[in-house]
């Protein structure tokens, strides 16, 4: 363990007064800050010696990030149970018997949420609850249902408190699916997160259902089953923004590439190509694996956490994300760098030098043998990050940037269809619509319908005019935002990221469709 120096432990210091007196913070968000800068008082893990003039740099000059995974990593980043196993046997760590009525099951499950650790130390995955739910849902009258309902997602927003909590439902047509739709139109809260599966089987009128639902709550989201089947198989879930992982699983961690960075270090498009992105992927690669081999093998994670010791979860449905953001903003670089005005989004040709980009990507990422990632074949899974409250000049993933989008919704499809393919773990585009909408949701069921017909993987709509809006990929409220932005300390942490992704993201911005 390399010891810190004077200057190391005075920073240290300085900042957990700040997080102390910080009067906007709550009391659980300064819990979780100062157990953080603990963390980072340690230095266990055997990092590439390239790392530090890499990813401990000021913000414009970052090439790799690990986004706040701390220096000693002691549990998985996210974490993906397996709740129906859990609500049929019942949990002897918990001293919770088998669920047998839908009192029991949301009781059960906001137990159990509790004792679910991530990144965050909120879960990040709360179950396919339409699926988990249908069973107790049986002989109930709607009311009653939704009386249940109401109090439990009340009880998942007040106390989870972060809106990377992510919920699923579908592809196939629930009543307790349609009952927590019509809850989640009504409250209007940002947490938790939600994803509608959708396949050629799910009937239009749950889509529609669905549709309507985001008008009014900016959820769910619309993931196309078929590709995340096809790639990560039938029993994959979608978690923290639009994650897909492997349910019993999760993902050790993730780190990103900031593209756009790393191009302005390079001379030309070919200097990019063979010398700078390649040393790039290769030490984040190597400080991956560093992290995977100290959570497998010395943290005692698997070995000690019930989830694992009752079976909710298994070490081997466990990956790994290898992130990447700003696409964008690195085919714009090396497009000037050549004395080219084409822009990406906007030019066949930078169009497709974002394709040989990705292209080159993936082919790093398909011949590195990654640790304990046997699940996804030994290799990491490609994620478009979906960025940072404190990012410059760096767009999410492989997003066209906030203000540049095309005019015609077709021409920004086909644009989003180029990339989608890449990202088993994840990718996702944002479109808020007009008022109009609200009286004809068909328009938006024609655009889904389409889209994944045509590789596009994850799609998000929200009104113009809904206080709940999605930021990247998480959710917060304006009127929240508003709150922290006046001094006011907020239940949310992803209220603060909102709150910064709104001044350096542009994120009010999007065009509105």
């Amino acid at each position: 363990m390399r010891e810190l120096t004077a200057s190391e432990v005075q920073t240290a210091r300085e900042a957990i007064l700040a997080t102390i007196t910080d009067r906007t913070l709550t009391h659980e968000q300064k819990v979780t800050n100062l157990s953080r800068h603990a963390e980072n008082l340690l230095t266990v893990l055997d990092e590439p010696a390239e790392l530090d003039s890499l990813m401990r740099v000021p913000v414009t000059e970052k090439c790799i990030c690990n986004l706040g995974e701390g220096d000693a990593p002691y549990r998985p980043r996210y974490i993906a149970p397996d709740y129906a196993k859990f609500l049929r046997e019942g949990s002897a760590f918990l001293q919770l018997e088998p669920a047998t009525d839908l009192f029991d099951a949301l009781n059960n499950l906001l137990i159990f949420y509790h004792n679910v650790p991530s990144i965050t130390n909120f879960p990040v995955y709360i179950g396919n609850l339409d699926q988990l739910l249908e069973p107790y849902v049986e002989g109930m009258d709607d009311e009653t249902v939704k009386k249940a309902l109401r109090l439990f997602f009340k009880n998942v927003d007040r106390t989870i408190l972060d809106s990377f909590c992510h919920a699923d439902i579908g592809p196939m047509d629930t009543r307790a699916g349609r009952l927590i739709m019509q809850v989640e139109a009504e409250l209007e809260d940002a947490v938790p997160n939600l994803t509608m599966r959708v396949s050629a089987e799910t009937p239009d009128s749950y889509l529609l259902e669905g549709i309507r639902c985001a008008m009014h709550s900016a959820k769910p989201s619309f993931a196309n089953d078929a590709m995340f089947r096809r790639e990560l198989g039938d029993h994959y879930v979608i978690a923290s923004c639009y994650n897909g992982l492997l349910e019993a699983g999760g993902s050790y961690t993730l780190s990103r590439l900031l593209l756009g960075n790393i191009a302005r270090r390079a001379d030309s498009i070919a200097d990019f190509k063979t010398r700078v992105l390649p040393h790039m992927m290769d030490v984040m690669a190597r400080y991956m694996d560093e992290r995977i081999r100290f959570i497998v093998e010395k943290s005692g994670f698997f070995e000690s956490n019930f989830l694992s010791r009752e079976g909710f979860i298994k070490r081997e449905n466990f990956t790994a994300m290898y992130g990447l953001v700003g696409l964008a903003e690195a085919v714009n670089v090396l497009m000037e760098k050549e004395g080219k005005s084409g822009r990406y989004g906007h030019c066949a040709e930078a169009d497709a030098l974002g394709v040989e980009i990705m292209d080159q990507i993936e082919a790093f990422n398909n011949a590195h043998q990654a640790p304990y990632c046997e699940c996804t074949g030994g290799h990491f899974l490609l994620h478009a990050q979906v960025g940072l409250a404190d990012d410059q000049n760096s767009s999410p993933g492989t997003r066209i940037p906030i203000g540049e989008e095309p005019d015609e919704l077709v021409d920004h499809l086909k644009h989003i269809s180029l990339f989608h393919k890449y990202f088993p773990s994840g990718t996702g585009d944002i479109f808020p619509v007009d008022l109009t909408v609200h009286n004809n949701p068909q328009f938006i069921l024609d655009i889904l319908r389409g889209a994944f017909k045509t590789d596009i993987r994850y799609l998000s709509f929200y009104s113009s005019d809904s206080d709940v809006i999605r930021v990247t990929g998480y959710l917060v409220k304006r009127s929240e935002m508003e709150k922290l932005d006046s001094g006011l300390n907020v239940r949310q942490n992803t209220t603060g990221l909102g709150l910064g992704a709104s001044k350096n993201c542009k994120i009010l911005d999007r065009r509105i469709r």
